[in-house]
Parts: C-alpha cells; structure tokens; sequence
C-alpha cells in the first residue's frame, strides 16, 4: 500500500536538523546550492508553462494558498492533521494521497518542503499546493521506486 511506504519515507527527517532538542521551532535546512539552483529553474518553467502564478518563499519553496485557513497558525513541533496528494512534477504522476481521509503528522517530523510550507496556511481548511524541489524533499536518494533521485514535487495538501 503506498499510503503506507510513503508515510514511513515522509518521517525520515532528510535534510533538516533541529539545533536544540529543546528549541524544536529552530529548523535549519542545509541544502545543495547548485542541485536548489537546478530546481528552482525546472519549477520555474513549470510555473510558467503552466501559467500558475505561485508565491516565492525566502527558502525558494514555490507555494499557492488556496484557503488561508480560519483556525490558529500552525507551530513546529504540533501534530496536523492533513488530507493531501503528492506527484511528481516532471510526470503529474499520483504517487500518493490520503484521499477524503485525513492522516495525522508531527510537523518536525515530515520533509522540509512541508515544514517550510504549512506554516504558511492556518488550521480550519487552509489548502495550499507546495512546489518543493528535490532538495526539500527526498535528495539525490528519491524513495525507493516511487520517487525517483533529485525530483521536484507537488502536493496539494489541506490541513484540517
């Protein structure tokens, strides 16, 4: 079942460290600034040729709000409960979702694609489409025959 190769992928904490056990809000993200570069022009054309007016985050992470959302922010640390679908980009291959069913995370624990871009949304139905580059997402690893090594993804994810 994909749902749940995924899932166990999406924990594994790939490029992120939380400097102080104690201070989990204080996320840093080390990635490759020539592998960011190359996906940033990829996404970019995506953008483009899709005619999709995306907002830019300081990190490089593309996003569109959907729904802002009408509940409380959303904090590192805190377990979010989110529906979504995830594809490749280069593709539109689904290569997973939860369907109508939502399924619980910790923030601190899911890629840095997903830390860096649902905190831009709040609880209470904020939808948001995340155009993560591969940095953000499973490296020059992938995971396993899923997602293949430096893919950009997509993911259109609401938080309940």
């Amino acid at each position: 079942m994909r749902i749940l190769i995924f899932t166990a992928l999406i924990v594994s904490l790939i490029g992120c460290r939380v400097q102080d056990p104690n201070q989990c809000n204080e996320v840093t993200f080390e990635p490759d600034q020539d592998q960011l570069a190359s996906d940033l022009t990829i996404i970019d054309q995506y953008l483009n040729t899709n005619n999709i007016n995306a907002q830019i985050d300081e990190s490089g992470l593309r996003y569109v709000v959907n729904n802002p959302g009408a509940g409380s922010a959303i904090e590192p640390c805190e377990f979010i409960d989110v529906q979504y679908t995830g594809r490749l980009m280069s593709t539109g291959e689904v290569f997973d979702s939860t369907g109508t069913r939502p399924v619980r995370f910790n923030l601190s624990e899911v890629i840095p694609g997903w830390q860096i871009g649902l905190p831009l949304v709040n609880r209470g139905n904020g939808e948001i489409t995340l155009y993560i580059p591969s940095v953000y997402g499973y490296r020059d690893q992938g995971a396993g025959d899923i997602i293949p090594p430096n893919a950009n993804l997509i993911f259109d994810i609401k938080i309940n």
